[in-house]
């Protein structure tokens, strides 16, 4: 099986090396267009097999896709990063141009793979992909959600001061810092509500850190962050590689779910072998059907300035 990359900057060589790391497929290509920086990432990794103990196969190349030929799931990562200030939408003029030239080009080699968009602003490029690619919705996905809820559930981790695998939360909405939700209400640890162990006031703190998470971690690093949305992209490849038939929040084209049509923002989905497969119905209350039209609203407002 082979996995690609497309983009060998600190996303995408995280990404790279957590599927190594999980053996997800025989061969992991990288592919840049900057000239030599995708070969000296598979070099460094590589390197790293024997240390590891994997035995993934991590090849890099300069722009020549027909290295990418046969993949099974193909991750984008390239365009410009945040810098700090920046928010997530500032970089939609750049980053579609770069995102729908990669998905022509990633599926003429690989027509049959299965499309994760990690390039900001997340959710309009996933709308860009679906609406630009002809390819069925189910294999377009967008990884915002997911790596927004592990950011909600470390929040909510510290805030109880308990392990982080004893937590469960989800966000939905758009990937943005004022678009996420944060589902307080669902949220659990061990089963319970954590409402039983959080004020509405602390939840209301945990919810707040989360939506600006990205935003946190980019005033202090001076671009985005790389490990968690690395990681991120690795667990929804897993989710498809190993048909797991996994429950994570996504972004994916909708056509009535919750609500919305045409427009691709961040839902519950059980995601395995053929992509994302079926919306979950989380049964959202009146509060937060209202947070989730706000979001689409804003989603919306972005994906105008693609004119398509």
């Amino acid at each position: 099986m082979k996995i690609t990359v497309v983009g060998a900057g600190n996303v995408g060589a995280s990404v790279a090396e957590y599927a190594a790391m999980k053996e997800l497929a025989d061969e992991i290509v990288i592919l840049d267009i900057k000239e030599g920086f995708a070969e000296g990432k598979a070099m460094d990794l590589n390197q790293c097999a024997t240390l590891n103990g994997f035995n993934s196969r991590i090849i890099g190349t300069t722009g020549d896709y027909s290295k990418t030929a046969g993949s099974k799931v193909v991750v984008i990562t390239s365009g410009i990063p945040r810098k700090p200030g920046m928010t997530r939408e500032e970089l939609i003029g750049t980053n579609a141009g770069i995102v729908k030239s990669v998905t022509e080009n990633v599926l003429k080699h690989s027509p049959e793979a299965i499309i994760v968009v990690i390039s900001n602003p997340m959710d309009t490029m996933t709308y860009l992909a679906v609406k630009t690619s002809g390819i069925p919705k189910n294999r377009i996905i967008g990884m915002g959600g997911t790596l927004d809820s592990a950011r909600f559930r470390y929040r909510l981790a510290e805030a109880l001061n308990c392990n982080a695998n004893d937590v469960q939360g989800v966000v939905v909405g758009g990937h943005g810092d004022t678009t996420m939700i944060p589902l307080t209400r669902l949220a659990t640890y061990n089963s319970t509500p954590v409402s039983n162990y959080l004020s509405a006031e602390k939840l209301e703190e945990v919810s707040k850190a989360t939506m600006v998470g990205g935003a946190t971690l980019t005033g202090l690093l001076g671009t985005s962050a790389w490990y968690a949305p690395g990681a991120s992209g690795a667990a929804v490849i897993e989710a498809i590689v190993r048909d797991q038939k996994k429950l994570m929040s996504a972004s994916v084209y909708l056509e009535g779910e919750y609500g919305q049509k045409d427009i691709c923002v961040g839902v519950p989905v059980i995601i395995g072998k053929n992509g994302w497969e079926k919306v979950v119905d989380f049964k959202l209350n009146a509060e937060e059907k209202a947070k989730f039209e706000a979001s689409a609203a804003a989603v919306r407002n972005m994906n105008d300035a693609l004119a398509l």
